[in-house]
């Protein structure tokens, strides 16, 4: 156990670094406003890794690496489905979010924005967008719980459960005490953590090979004799299955919330080009370390017993083995950051879903800025409990639990933000039909469906794209305010494109 001492004590380090961001985050937090979006503050760069980071989580550093030890590089197709999603999200969405969000009454939040958008007095979108959000989240806090747990139970032994109380206590806090701020800053930092150990991991790991290192897609193939095939014995549909990952983008609310808090759309350009190249060196160097720890543990299999029975182990494994206690402190860290920084940014949507578009929308509407805040805080801990619960199971698995979600979101959501960005004619019962209809059909086809090999967003994203146009062009057109916002919005989002094009 003292050996492990010097990566415990930089992880003590770490977690009160994080702490400290978020106390000097408190310190800038004026209003509810601050705590939920920043007061639409983000720079290019800030925008960028802050979105990186929340999006990728544990499963980055867990779950694809885990899955590439465990198949080969036919598990790559996840990553090359992402890496379309993101920069189309990047490119289509996140400038037009952007202008609409503050066009459509400086919209907090996406129920607040799809209410404003469609012109929803009864409110109707907003408590099912609202329920949509915690449902879903709920079970991917939970995913982000089981990696934290995963990681303090492989490092220092401790018991699942105590693992579990420690990282999510240590993630709650700086939600708590700065908010977005705290969250964005936090996660800035810790995406530069991530990238320098995907990147340093696989380099020592194909160093550590030695002299057979020239001949590791031999030894791969020796091992695993289909791990070299992108495309294996895939189907059609198992290919499509692992890139339509790509398509749960355009709904995920902890990654759009970032669009929202960007200073301006002038920024987007420059944050997209920074998180696109962050994101694809990320996602190779996750490949890498699947691919290079097949190679290694087939050339020292006595040292590979920790991974054969939990593959997502794969990175943490071969980091203890290779780096000396405290830069092996510092590069686990990475995990706990990829953990951290994206449970904390979904422990926030929960919890200003729940005060904005519930708490202030219906039980206090003329509550207090001081009163949100709190009120907010209070949400987040609520959030984090019903997590906590859902990864009591130790035998949940990151990948699963993150799909599950992932497809939740993009079915429920990614249409109705596409569509609600470019088709004017969209009406506000095209857009509860779509979400409902996605949501339902990623939950029905996950528990009816799931053997089919065809992943649930598919179908989810589909069915609810469809519905959207069916039901708004079966309808009564748009209320003339609504259709007038939605001008004014294209007409400001044209009027920066052409500024951006100027250089101005």
């Amino acid at each position: 156990m003292s050996q492990l001492n010097p990566t415990l004590i930089t992880f003590i380090f770490y977690i009160v670094a994080m702490l400290g961001i978020g106390l000097y985050a408190y310190k800038a937090t004026n209003n509810f406003d601050d705590y939920i979006l920043g007061g639409r503050s983000l720079g290019s760069v800030v925008t960028a890794l802050s979105a990186g980071a929340s999006d990728m989580s544990g499963w980055l550093l867990m779950g694809l690496p885990g899955a590439i030890y465990l198949s080969g590089l036919s598990e790559a197709w996840i990553a090359i489905g992402l890496i379309i999603g993101a920069w189309l999200n990047w490119l289509l969405v996140a400038g037009r979010l952007r202008v609409h969000t503050e066009i459509q009454h400086n919209a907090l939040t996406l129920p607040d924005y799809f209410t404003s958008r469609f012109g929803d007095r009864k409110k109707v979108l907003r408590i099912i967008s609202a329920f949509v959000i915690l449902i879903f989240f709920a079970i991917y806090c939970a995913s982000g719980m089981v990696a934290g747990a995963r990681l303090f139970e492989s490092l220092f032994g401790w018991d699942y459960n105590t693992a579990l109380w420690i990282g999510a206590v240590a993630t709650i806090s700086y939600v708590c005490i700065g908010g977005f701020l705290a969250i964005s800053w936090t996660d800035t930092f810790q995406a530069g953590l991530m990238i320098f150990a995907l990147l340093l991991a696989p380099v020592m790991t194909y160093l550590a090979i030695g002299e057979n290192a020239q001949q590791v897609s031999v030894i791969v193939e020796s091992a695993h004799p289909l791990a070299n095939n992108l495309l294996s014995d895939l189907s059609t549909v198992a290919i499509l299955s692992s890139m339509a990952w790509g398509l749960g983008y355009f709904g995920q609310p902890h990654i759009l919330v970032r669009f929202m808090a960007a200073d301006s759309v002038k920024s987007i350009p420059a944050a997209r080009r920074i998180g696109m190249t962050w994101m694809i060196l990320c996602l190779g160097g996750a490949v890498a370390v699947g691919y290079f720890g097949i190679a290694y543990f087939d050339t020292f299999p006595q040292l590979s017993a920790a991974v054969n029975a939990n593959p997502e182990t794969v990175f943490m494994e071969l980091t203890k083995i290779l780096f000396n206690p405290w830069v092996a402190g510092v590069i686990l860290a990475a995990i706990l950051a990829a953990v951290m920084s994206t449970l904390s940014c979904q422990l926030l949507v929960c919890s200003t879903t729940l005060t904005e578009d519930l708490y202030k929308a219906f039980i206090r509407k003329s509550a207090s800025q001081t009163e949100l805040v709190w009120v907010g805080r209070l949400m987040v801990l609520i959030v984090a409990i019903m997590a906590i619960f859902l990864a009591m199971n130790p035998n949940s698995k990151v990948l699963g639990l993150v799909a599950y979600a992932w497809a939740g979101f993009g079915a429920a959501f990614g249409p109705l933000i596409i569509l609600s960005l470019f088709w004017k004619r969209m009406t506000i019962n095209g857009a509860l039909a779509g979400m409902i209809v996605g949501a339902v059909t990623v939950i029905v086809w996950k528990n009816t469906m799931a053997d089919t090999g065809v992943y649930e967003i598919i179908p989810g994203f589909i069915l609810s794209w469809v519905s959207i146009m069916v039901v708004s062009l079966l309808g009564r057109p748009p209320a003339q305010d609504v259709t007038d916002r939605f001008d004014e919005a294209q007409q400001k989002y044209e009027i920066e494109m052409q500024e951006i094009k100027n250089g101005r």
